[in-house]
């Protein structure tokens, strides 16, 4: 894990400027690179947006002035300027930086607040093939000692979709917790694991939900994770929430980081 981009201007700058200090502090541990991006919600709802040049250097501006605020931990840290939407900037980045991770934030944690994920955070992480670490507003970084990965399907055909939490659990020397829920549409094969899945669990439990998410919700407590760990594929968690690209709170909620890994098949 090498190359994380963090995308800022979705909430308010302290929120912001907490976000990047976490990415920070995880890049440290595997010694990456953090390219931010700063987008501006405000002005392109407006539709008054000043000319490219002049928004690329404003964004780099912003940018510059965040990253003065935090503690960088001695890692290069590269302010990337917009010059498009977000969602059609990411693939040219990824062919120039091979991005490894994205790290956004959950919705504001006041309780009044319907979302956990908005629309554009929703979109990254639905629409996107690369990994997306969802940490709490305000959340400090600490070690990860305990994983809680739930699954649906131990069936994993996409190559090196496991790659990412196999980094973290090397890296902080973490066990990992399989939760796997058994849904209605649950079939025998999917209780046939990958090997590289069952190489690297500590602990295996299963459960009957009518979903995967009301599974996680179950079992959350009971396990004290550090991070959970989910797939985006079509028949896995927030398949049925990401309908309109966002989550609302009454149906997930986390105070710990959720790391999505890429589409299993």
């Amino acid at each position: 894990m090498k190359n994380i981009l963090v995308p800022l201007g979705l909430s308010e700058p302290s929120v912001s400027i907490a976000r990047l200090q976490y990415a920070i502090d995880f890049a440290k541990e595997f010694n990456a690179t953090v390219y931010v991006v700063e987008m501006f919600k405000a002005l392109s709802r407006s539709g008054s947006l000043p000319s490219n040049e002049v928004l690329k250097e404003i964004k780099k501006s912003t940018i510059e002035e965040k990253i003065a605020e935090v503690d960088k931990k001695g890692i290069d840290i590269i302010a990337l300027p917009l010059e498009e939407e977000l969602l059609e900037a990411i693939p040219k980045y990824n062919l120039q930086h091979a991005i490894d991770l994205i790290i956004v934030g959950a919705e504001v944690s006041d309780i009044k607040a319907p979302y956990f994920l908005g629309e554009i955070s929703g979109s990254l992480v639905k629409k996107t093939e690369i990994p997306v670490l969802i940490i709490p507003e305000m959340y400090t970084f600490r070690a990860i000692n305990t994983v809680l990965m739930a699954i649906k399907s131990g069936i994993i055909k996409k190559e090196n979709a496991l790659t990412p939490i196999k980094e973290v659990l090397n890296t902080f020397k973490a066990k990992m917790k399989l939760l796997q829920v058994k849904t209605a549409d649950y079939l025998p094969e999917d209780s046939e694991f990958h090997n590289d899945l069952g190489e690297i669990i500590s602990s295996y439990k299963s459960s009957e939900n009518g979903t995967l998410f009301q599974g996680v919700l179950e079992h959350l407590n009971e396990n004290y994770p550090d991070l959970l760990c989910v797939f985006r594929r079509k028949r896995g968690f927030f398949a049925k929430l990401w309908e309109k690209n966002t989550v609302l709170k009454k149906d997930f909620d986390s105070r710990i980081p959720l790391l999505v890994l890429r589409g299993a098949n």
